[in-house]
């Protein structure tokens, strides 16, 4: 397959899971705002969205105040930032329709038709009338779309580059969902060993926004506690948007578009796997959270970098 034509189903992809991540990221912020808290504490935890998105400049250059209406129009709505869920819808589109004849008509169809129920909703004012329905709508489009892409297409390169990308993106925004009440905290801030009410609320949000509190409820069968959730979000295989389970896939598809150059990209991510594997929570605990988190998300923007100078187009700087 042409390098060129990797690239754009590769990021059609992660821009699909972007879009979709982001709604669920700004679903538990909006969720923790109902929580009885201070102030400070409401600030902190819309500082955290951009800092763990890496967007606190661009933000800073296009808004006067962090404020939740500010931070929720920039990460959804703003076409000046590049990770907006419009921003990521429309890139998902432009490099769909770079590969048209590559795709099933069923799965250009549901991006096109994705790109322009989003905007009618932006256009209706939905987000500031109803938020929670955007968000919904746009997790289950991107729900549709994997499903009418495992049902429709050819099990080939073009497929396995698609999955790729999925699955890279899902490790890194779920890593950015765990660590968003970390990610403006003192260093070594680490998950409290008891929970206050508030605490209960937030870790429960957490888990209805990456689809695990039924599963969290079948794994554990036990009262709800903030080292085992994020046990599940980091280590469980069974999970599909752990960590673990990314990039069970992430090597699962490195591994069928192998070449002979591409064993040290093979390599570091089996690595990033192994210790995911057999890891421990209690180390990772110990440690910090958001130590921890920051680490894993250095090592899966390295694999991404690995990945394209062997299979897709230079990064330009």
């Amino acid at each position: 397959m042409l390098s060129r034509t990797a690239d754009h189903l590769f990021w059609m992809a992660r821009y699909i899971e972007r879009a979709e991540n982001t709604a669920r990221l700004m679903d538990v912020v909006l969720k923790e705002l109902l929580l009885p808290q201070t102030d400070e504490n409401a600030m902190r935890s819309q500082r955290s969205v951009l800092a763990i998105s890496e967007l606190s400049e661009i933000f800073a250059a296009r808004y006067d105040a962090v404020t939740a209406e500010n931070v929720l129009r920039f990460m959804v709505a703003d076409p000046g930032n590049p990770s907006s869920i419009l921003s990521s819808l429309r890139s998902a589109r432009e490099n769909a329709r770079a590969v048209r004849g590559a795709l099933t008509t069923e799965s250009w169809e549901t991006i096109n038709h994705t790109w322009l129920e989003f905007n009618r909703q932006l256009d209706e004012g939905m987000l500031d009338i109803d938020p929670d329905s955007v968000f919904e709508s746009v997790k289950l489009r991107s729900h549709l779309w994997r499903g009418v892409t495992l049902g429709t297409a050819l099990k080939d390169e073009a497929f396995y580059f698609t999955q790729l990308g999925i699955f890279l993106e899902r490790a890194d925004n779920t890593a950015r969902i765990l660590d968003v009440r970390f990610a403006d905290g003192a260093p070594g801030a680490r998950v409290p060993a008891s929970m206050q009410l508030g605490d209960f609320y937030y870790w429960t949000s957490l888990l209805s926004s990456v689809s695990g509190l039924e599963i969290y409820r079948q794994v554990y069968r036990d009262v709800l506690m903030p080292e085992r959730v994020v046990e599940l979000l980091i280590l469980n295989p069974s999970m599909p948007r752990s960590l673990l389970a990314s990039l069970d896939r992430v090597c699962e598809n490195l591994a069928r578009l192998s070449t002979a150059t591409s064993r040290d990209c093979e390599r570091y991510a089996g690595k990033l796997r192994a210790e995911l594997l057999y890891g421990e929570i209690r180390p990772i605990l110990a440690r910090g959270l958001h130590e921890y988190l920051t680490e894993f998300l250095g090592r899966i923007a390295v694999l991404g970098n690995k990945i394209s100078a062997t299979f897709l187009l230079p990064l330009t700087a």
